[in-house]
């Protein structure tokens, strides 16, 4: 006897958990790596590292789009609209090296913190540069978001003060750079999709960052050579984690495509969750429980508006 066939909604499913898995994995793991490397491995180069994760997400999306055909390709229509994908390239650099510095300051548990208020500061983005404005009950749901991460930091026993800074910019920039998405490119003409975008972002990107390390990061080059003299796993850290970087944004794509928006902004606050476990189980930072307690609001705050949000549609 033959195997019995499997039903479509069960392949549908298990496609769906491996996806889920493989976005949280990549996630996860490019946060973690991230964190050794910058400050327990002791590789003290936030834009040089934010400029590999950049080539490779230029080389695995050309890959992906004009080889796999994972997605159909996307052209450039116009020289402005280039410009616009240069602006949100500029926009998306500042908040991977921003993020990328906090982390040579601040645990991953309490980066993931504050990152959490990243709605707060999409609203407020959202407010001063469009029309558009939500219920008022949609901003009372912000406050304990940012109430939250006042009882986080003030309970943080790691709490440092120019990495705070950083973890506060690298969020408004990723608040910011959504909500230019949504204007810059909102014309049925200059639509891309997130594959495509960031196929034309990241060696933008690398343009970008390549006079930044060489001026803010000198000779970072000679030391990673050295470094790779004296330990080769450097460099299988670098590609793994550059590698990583990428597929972060494949599987969010391939997640938000065989899911919904809604499901996603729910693993996306489970994700945080099981990332601040993880590494207090790996980095055993000290955690207080007015921190915990903290970061607690913050999610409760984030789940609440996306529902007073769900509910004004």
């Amino acid at each position: 006897m033959g195997a019995l066939p499997v039903p479509p909604q069960v392949t549908g499913r298990l496609l769906t958990v491996g996806l889920v898995a493989s976005w949280y994995s990549s996630n996860i793991g490019v946060l973690l790596l991230n964190k050794y490397l910058l400050s327990n491995y002791g590789f003290r180069y936030p834009i040089f590292l934010t400029m590999c994760h950049m080539t490779a997400c230029s080389l695995l999306s050309y890959v992906a789009i004009a080889w796999l055909r994972v997605v159909p390709m996307q052209a450039v229509r116009s020289r402005i609209q280039l410009l616009k994908i240069s602006a949100l390239s500029l926009v998306f650099c500042g908040s991977v090296v921003t993020g990328n510095v906090s982390l040579r300051y601040l645990p991953v548990s309490f980066n993931q913190a504050v990152g959490a208020t990243t709605p707060f500061f999409t609203a407020v983005f959202a407010y001063l540069m469009t029309v558009k404005r939500e219920a008022w009950l949609t901003y009372v749901t912000l406050i304990p978001v940012v109430t939250g991460v006042v009882i986080a930091s003030g309970g943080e026993p790691s709490f440092h003060l120019f990495g705070f800074l950083m973890c506060i910019g690298a969020t408004a920039a990723r608040a910011l750079k959504s909500v230019l998405q949504g204007i810059l490119l909102s014309s049925e003409g200059e639509k891309l999709n997130s594959m495509n975008l960031l196929l034309y972002m990241a060696p933008i990107a690398v343009i970008l960052l390549l006079p930044a390390t060489l001026i803010m990061e000198e000779n970072v080059v000679g030391v990673t050579l050295a470094l790779a003299r004296q330990d080769i796993r450097i460099v299988w850290y670098l590609l793994f984690n550059s590698a990583l970087a990428y597929f972060v944004n494949l599987t969010n794509f391939l997640v938000t495509k065989h899911t919904s928006a809604l499901t996603l902004q729910v693993l996306g606050n489970a994700k945080g969750a099981v990332a601040v476990i993880i590494s207090i189980l790996i980095f055993k930072n000290p955690v207080s429980v007015t921190g915990m307690l903290g970061y607690a609001m913050t999610v409760l705050g984030v789940i609440l508006y996306g529902e007073a949000k769900k509910r004004n549609k």
